[in-house]
């Protein structure tokens, strides 16, 4: 199991971008995120495939369905041997007990829940009848899913500290939304640095583009463990 708070997004469309990238780094320097499209066009052999090479999967398909789906779309992920999982805290009390007490063997992946989107704005959520602040959704949901005993969250570092001060140090939360200050934004909105995610409570950091893209992956990569490491 690797020792690095980077967890890999593997944004690629297909499996053949994706092992390219995959054979050039290696479990030592992150881990790694499977999420929605890689998933659906590639499925659960890609995951396997990548757990077979021994690195620590976060399946990112935010499941959100009436509780006894979500439960046995739980044991199913959990089947492939993933690391990390999540369902989303919107789902509801009861979805998240029944996600919750679907993985209750000792050796189940991590169960986390996604708050809300770092490409979310508060007009967002105005547009969808939520009229609170971002930070407030934010901490409720995350309240939401702590008393249900899930593991942690997903958001943005910004909630990071707060969050790590009302919920507890062991309460774990994955940060996407992660650039590095020459990168560009792209559609995230609540943004920051890995050095100032860490800093601020956030124990896992979702990167991207700004990995993938790069003309040395295992370079950036060294950079940023380097960078937060010293933390």
């Amino acid at each position: 199991m690797s020792d690095s708070k980077i967890i890999v997004a593997l944004d690629f469309p297909d499996e053949a971008s994706t092992m390219e990238l995959v054979d050039r780094i290696n479990p030592e320097l992150c881990r790694l995120k499977v999420g929605k499209e890689l998933f659906t066009r590639c499925g659960p052999d890609l995951v396997r495939k990548l757990v077979n090479k021994d690195y620590d999967v976060f399946l990112d398909l935010k499941y959100h369905d009436i509780p006894n789906t979500v439960a046995n779309a739980c044991k199913a992920a959990a089947d492939l041997g993933v690391w990390m999982m999540n369902v989303h805290a919107l789902g509801g009390p009861v979805m998240l007990a029944a996600a919750r007490n679907a993985l209750s063997d000792s050796d189940a992946p991590m169960l986390i829940a996604v708050t809300v989107l770092t490409s979310s704005s508060e007009e967002d959520l105005k547009a969808v009848g939520i009229n609170m602040a971002t930070e407030e959704m934010v901490k409720r949901l995350a309240s939401l899913a702590k008393q249900q005993g899930l593991d942690g969250v997903v958001c943005s570092a910004r909630e990071a500290s707060e969050l790590k001060s009302s919920l507890g140090h062991d309460f774990i939360l994955v940060t996407p939304g992660i650039r590095l200050p020459t990168d560009d934004a792209g559609d995230q909105k609540r943004i920051v640095t890995p050095a100032d995610a860490v800093r601020q409570g956030s124990d896992y950091l979702v990167i991207g583009r700004p990995i993938t893209q790069a003309d040395d992956p295992v370079q950036k990569l060294l950079t940023v463990n380097s960078e937060i490491s010293q933390l």
